[in-house]
């Protein structure tokens, strides 16, 4: 008599090989999804039907097998394969892949995925998003680009729009000093007077007047000072009006201009400080013919004298023109002030001019002169004057010093030189500060018998103002973002999730993963470590799903779907038999 039960193993059959189909169709749609992970059916027998358990062997008989019917086939489960798929270059950068195993963590509205599609985007806010929408996960960066670990946040990169800059910390000279130089005996004296002929005096009822025999006195006020061409009853100057040096040289370079405010309290000794600052004029101590450094007044007769330092590029050059007096709408007045050169400056030097950066990427000129000033049985010395025209406040003078050199030509000591040069009221940390050296493993200066003298500023850190131009990511994870000002900072890091059962994570679409009970939790690692892969960048991972095994499958489903409905189509045909005999 035909059974029932075969009815329903066959059944068995049908609704299981369904699902194989449902699973070989989903795995075949899906052969071009990006980093698509295929899955595979595993069948199990149903609770079999036990007529006889059997029973062992005898004394004089043998033992007989138990006696079972199956009744039919049952999933026991799906498994999907987390193998990596074949990496495909995109040349994108955006674009990321992981060779090996692990997740890229992404958000959206708080809940937290996991994918291995790296087919990321920027978002209107410089988010790096999956397709989707999820905001890709890592570390950030500090306000020095170092990576903060930890913390994970979104990872943002602001194409075109992220602008940096930095203050130079370090700058090295290189280069060698002619020994064989000629040592200074000068340095330039300019004689500064009323006329050609005859010093400063002052008016007549000047308040203070100058204590005889002196005929002017560092305190005498610039508006008592008599003009000798009107008479000693006109001043030369008048409160509101605006002295001016524009033009004068020192060496082969044109000096700032620079502008003192006239008011009735301005005396001579401001005046002969403000041209000290103005043509930048080191204090060096005396200088070998005697004379002193800067700009000083002879009361007696009334000459002001402008001393500069030695050295062949500090030779200081002022015509009378050099020297304005403008009113108080800008106009010129007069050439109140007669100049006369009675001494050259002269001695071995060299000048190079260097650029470094203040806090806002502000391109700052620093002139570095270097002045034989001593010959030794030890060596040689040399004496550093550092200059800088943009240096906010009036003096161009930055400081000044002196370094030795052995008789090798050798630099005796290497400390650094602290430079400071004042940026007040221009947005920027000021004073900006910088370490100069003059042996660094960029190039050394030396004293050598070869002329000319020659050096150079070989070595500069600091930057201007840069725009984030470009990014790519390191197979750590490390984000570099390359700027336009040559710069390549560290932007931030993609981090990989790792589970302890991949197979136990519950597919949420769209590419993404959940957490799952038997998953175990995300361990948050760098690409590369604890069991992770490393990070592919400009490329995606391919679908692993195998077509020629998919097609396979599909013939063998289609042959087991057939054969389980031949079952029931024979058995029918049986029940049908027996039907018949009983009419």
């Amino acid at each position: 008599m035909a059974s029932t039960n075969a009815l329903f193993t066959g059944l068995t059959g049908l609704n299981a090989h369904s699902r194989m189909l449902d699973v070989i169709g989903n795995n075949i749609a899906n052969t071009n999804t990006t980093a698509f992970k295929s899955s595979r059916v595993q069948f199990e027998s149903a609770f079999s039907r036990t007529l006889g358990l059997g029973s062992a062997p005898g004394d004089t008989t043998g033992g007989t097998n138990p006696a079972q019917v199956g009744l039919g086939v049952g999933i026991a489960g799906i498994k999907r394969d987390f193998s990596t798929g074949a990496l495909n270059p995109t040349g994108d950068s955006r674009d990321l892949a992981i060779d090996g195993s692990g997740f890229f963590m992404v958000e959206r509205d708080g809940q937290a995925f996991y994918t291995r599609a790296g087919s990321f985007r920027q978002d209107l806010n410089d988010n790096l998003v999956t397709i989707s929408g999820e905001r890709l996960q890592g570390y950030a960066v500090d306000d020095e680009f170092n990576i903060i670990e930890g913390a994970l946040t979104d990872i943002n990169i602001p194409i075109g729009k992220r602008t940096i800059a930095e203050a130079s910390r370090n700058a090295s000279i290189a280069g060698n000093l002619d020994a064989s130089g000629e040592l200074p005996s000068a340095g330039t004296t300019i004689d500064l007077s009323a006329s050609l002929t005859a010093g400063f005096g002052v008016v007549t009822g000047a308040a203070p007047a100058p204590t005889a025999p002196n005929v002017i006195e560092p305190t005498t006020r610039l508006v008592d000072i008599a003009d000798v061409a009107a008479g000693t009853g006109t001043p030369l100057f008048a409160d509101g009006q605006t002295f001016e040096l524009t033009g004068a040289t020192k060496g082969d370079r044109l000096l700032p201009d620079a502008q003192l405010e006239i008011t009735a309290t301005t005396t001579v000794q401001e005046l002969t400080d403000f041209l000290t600052s103005a043509l930048g004029i080191q204090a060096t101590g005396v200088n070998p013919d005697g004379g002193v450094p800067g700009v000083a007044l002879d009361p007696l007769t009334g000459l002001i004298t402008v001393t500069g330092n030695t050295g062949s590029v500090n030779h200081i050059e002022i015509e009378p023109q050099d020297m304005r007096l403008l009113a108080t709408a800008g106009n010129q007045v007069s050439l109140p002030i007669t100049a006369q050169e009675t001494g050259e400056a002269d001695g071995e030097s060299v000048r190079t001019t260097m650029v470094v950066y203040d806090s806002l990427g502000t391109e700052l000129t620093v002139d570095v002169t270097m002045s034989l000033i001593a010959k030794t049985e030890t060596g040689t010395t040399w004496r550093y004057d550092l200059e800088s025209a943009d240096d906010t406040d009036l003096d161009l003078a930055l400081g000044t010093g002196t370094i030795d050199f052995d008789t090798a030509g050798q630099l005796v000591d290497n400390t650094p030189i602290t430079v400071l040069v004042n940026r007040d009221n221009t947005g920027a940390l000021s004073p900006m500060s910088f370490s100069l050296r003059f042996d660094s493993d960029n190039g050394r200066t030396t004293a050598l018998s070869d002329a000319p003298s020659q050096i150079a500023n070989v070595f500069r850190d600091g930057l201007p103002p840069g725009t984030l131009d470009a990014f790519g990511v390191g197979p750590d994870g490390v984000i570099s973002g390359s700027f336009s000002n040559g710069a390549l900072r560290t932007l931030g890091q993609v981090v990989i999730a790792g589970f302890a059962n991949d197979e136990g994570l519950i597919d949420a679409g769209n590419n993404n993963f959940l957490v799952g009970p038997n998953s175990g939790p995300a361990v948050v690692a760098q690409p590369g470590q604890l069991g992770t892969g490393g990070l592919v960048s400009g490329a995606l991972e391919l679908s692993n799903v195998d077509l020629g095994r998919e097609f396979t499958d599909l013939i063998l489903t289609q042959t087991g779907y057939s054969a389980s409905a031949r079952v029931i189509s024979t058995t029918d045909e049986l029940i049908q038999q027996l039907l018949v005999l009983g009419r």
